[in-house]
């Protein structure tokens, strides 16, 4: 018998739909014991009519235009915040106050303080908790981590990230609003870095353990922009660009690199891992592949003598590959949108007695604190520590 899991949805845009999307499919290809209901969906009263589109569409019971009445519902059991970040603090403490489950969307908080709070909030109330970070969920990645854990890489040396994309190029786009709150400080926190880095810094922390330290620079191209509420030109806070070097907990060093003014770059987002035995690759570009260079055998240490030796490049979509066996024939590949659904399925399997999920707010708030690190190096122009514990 299938146990009902009520869920409120907190926001209705590109991140409410992806989410929405996971819960109705995640019981087509996994078997769980809990079945999403969709019990209310939620925004502000200047976007009912969008709402009242959402909720028709996804088949939300109900809808509510205040989230305070919406998570302390006795008709509620999970709440899920994909709001703009500088909403997460707030609904996030209501929701644990009130004993409810909760999935958060990346990055978990404006900064590392309101972070803390956040966890302090769901650890003292005990309820379930995840943040999405989807793409620990893409199953090439899931793969690439799999390969380190095996020890085939070895020794690690070198990790290069990069997160690029190219939509605001153009200083006639206006900063603010529902549509482009991510380039508003005061919504947003911080622009590429919370962003697109935090993607980046997670998988890094997944693969290859903690950053020990950074150093950064951001740079913000276009100075002033129109907001899109007020009609006034204001400075923008956010930054467009950030690079920073990194020395991780294991002694490699790592290069990561964000843009929003990539020309050309939508949603590209790679990762290397170079060690001693063996390197790893990534492109989310073509997200079903993986590229292994075996260069010695994990078990020996041993340099493997092979003409053949060289990159070869995985095409991840057998039923021996992660999450490979839920979906289709091998061959068949799956898309950004099943990323949530894999997810779901193993935050599911964590309230039915699997694996504690990861990543919870406990390991987001260390992806936070690394954002908060990079930003205060590139402030200070100098190195900056990250605690074990922060």
């Amino acid at each position: 018998m299938s146990k009902p899991l009520r869920v409120a949805m907190i926001g209705c845009g590109f991140m409410g739909r992806a989410h929405s999307n996971a819960y109705c499919q995640v019981n087509h290809f996994f078997q769980r014991e809990h079945k999403p209901v969709l019990k209310v969906a939620v925004a502000r009263p200047e976007e009912k009519d969008k709402l009242e589109k959402f909720a028709a569409a996804w088949g939300y019971e109900s809808i509510e235009l205040d989230w305070r009445k919406a998570v302390t519902r006795s008709d509620v059991d999970l709440v899920d915040v994909c709001v703009p970040n500088n909403m997460h603090h707030d609904v996030v403490i209501a929701a644990a106050e009130a004993g409810k489950m909760i999935v958060c969307e990346k990055p978990l908080a404006m900064n590392l303080a309101e972070a803390k709070a956040m966890v302090a909030a769901v650890e003292k109330a005990g309820v379930p908790n995840m943040v999405s970070f989807n793409y620990r969920r893409v199953p090439a990645i899931a793969l690439a981590k799999q390969l380190v854990d095996e020890g085939r890489i070895g020794r690690p040396f070198h990790y290069w990230a990069t997160y690029n994309q190219d939509y605001t190029i153009s200083a006639d786009v206006p900063q603010g609003g529902m549509a482009l709150w991510r380039l508003d400080v005061k919504v947003a926190g911080s622009g590429v870095t919370g962003d697109l880095l935090a993607h980046s810094i997670d998988t890094a922390e997944w693969i290859n353990g903690p950053i020990a330290r950074v150093t950064a620079v951001t740079e913000t191209f276009v100075k002033e922009r129109k907001h899109a509420e007020t009609g006034k030109v204001e400075p923008v806070g956010i930054d467009d660009a950030c690079l920073f070097l990194a020395v991780f907990a294991n002694g490699s060093m790592g290069t990561f690199v964000s843009t929003r003014y990539a020309r050309g770059r939508k949603n590209y987002n790679t990762f290397e891992l170079n060690g001693e035995l063996g390197a790893v690759h990534f492109n989310l570009e073509n997200p079903h592949l993986l590229e292994f260079f075996r260069y010695a055998d994990p078990k020996t240490g041993q340099k493997i003598e092979d003409h053949l030796t060289g990159w070869q490049t995985i095409h991840v979509t057998n039923f021996e590959h992660p999450y490979m066996k839920n979906w289709w024939v091998p061959g068949c590949t799956i898309g950004y949108e099943h990323t949530f659904i894999n997810g779901l399925a193993d935050f599911l399997a964590s309230l039915e007695g699997g694996p504690k999920f990861q990543p919870d707010f406990r390991s987001a708030m260390r992806t936070q604190a690394v954002c908060d690190a990079v930003l205060e190096s590139a402030k200070k122009r100098q190195w900056v520590e990250i605690p074990a514990n922060p």
